[in-house]
């Protein structure tokens, strides 16, 4: 889940003669410490900047990537984004790569480059020069992640045991459903967040629903503008106990309004990061502007 501490680009519009690198990627986050670097810990942020430092797409690195939404340990992203600045290259200097007008390699020979460099369990999908004005983490409008739910009495399938969490009580999809639309809306979401010193905990959570995908499987999607540490997981465990009837359907809307913190967290293995959605190039800008500012209700 995204960390909203409130920090500049590395590089603001027009500043500093760098060119901005928009990249997506992939990663199982079974074997991770999260995405943020930690001293001595495996992290997807640490593989990620060493593979763009042996192979830069510029001269050089700028600054550390930017994500779009840190995520937990254990937690899993389909199609994560970050950005990075770079100084760009001469024609000279481009070599067998050659240079673009932004002064940029082949990106798409480059995402072949890294992927060979970076483990198995995280993959490069695409390279491109961002828009003007682009910022991965404060450009985006919402983030998507899915949760993965299995209520089959032997557990889960071995084949999906890495991204799917073993319930060992039926859950009724209609309660699930009525639960999470209680806490629909724009909140102080402290009761389903791990608190950081100065942070927020305002969110709009946007979509909250549930799926039964087949005849043990169950699926949850969850959308909102951003997510603060811990919040997916913490409103998918609450929700998952009043899915089986040990609490009541309005009990997750209670504890919204309490403000008490949860301590119905669901594992982080079920969870993914499946998107980021961002607005057109002409307003990238604007909603950077916007979101750095600090939200209250």
């Amino acid at each position: 889940m995204s960390a909203e501490v409130v920090d500049e680009p590395v590089a603001p519009e027009g500043e500093g003669g760098f060119v901005r690198v928009r990249i997506e990627f992939a990663y199982d986050g079974t074997d991770f410490s999260g995405w943020a670097r930690q001293p001595g810990l495996r992290t997807v942020q640490e593989l990620l900047e060493d593979a763009l430092h042996k192979q830069p797409p510029g001269k050089r690195l700028a600054g550390p990537v930017v994500v779009a939404g840190r995520t937990d340990a254990g937690v899993h992203a389909d199609r994560q984004v970050v950005h990075v600045d770079v100084v760009p290259l001469a024609a000279e200097e481009a070599g067998r790569l050659g240079v673009d007008e932004h002064g940029l390699p082949d990106l798409d020979r480059l995402c072949f480059r890294w992927n060979r460099i970076l483990p198995g369990d995280v993959r490069v999908l695409r390279a491109v020069a961002a828009a003007p004005g682009f910022d991965a983490r404060f450009s985006a409008m919402r983030r998507h992640y899915r949760y993965r739910v299995s209520d089959a009495p032997w557990g889960v399938d071995p084949l999906r045991r890495r991204d799917t969490l073993a319930w060992n009580r039926p859950l009724d999809v209609d309660r699930l459903n009525r639960a999470s639309e209680g806490l629909l809306g724009l909140h102080d979401f402290a009761a389903f967040c791990k608190k950081r010193e100065g942070a927020t905990t305002v969110r709009q959570l946007q979509t909250f629903c549930w799926e039964r995908v087949e005849q043990h499987y169950l699926v949850a999607r969850v959308s909102a503008d951003a997510f603060c540490h811990s919040m997916v997981r913490s409103l998918v465990g609450s929700v998952l106990m009043a899915g089986d009837g040990r609490r009541s359907v309005g009990w997750p809307a209670e504890m919204l309004g309490s403000g008490t913190r949860t301590s119905s967290v669901a594992p982080a293995h079920g969870l993914t990061l499946v998107g980021v959605d961002y607005p057109p190039d002409e307003e990238l800008a604007e909603r950077a502007r916007t979101t750095r500012a600090r939200r209250s209700l």
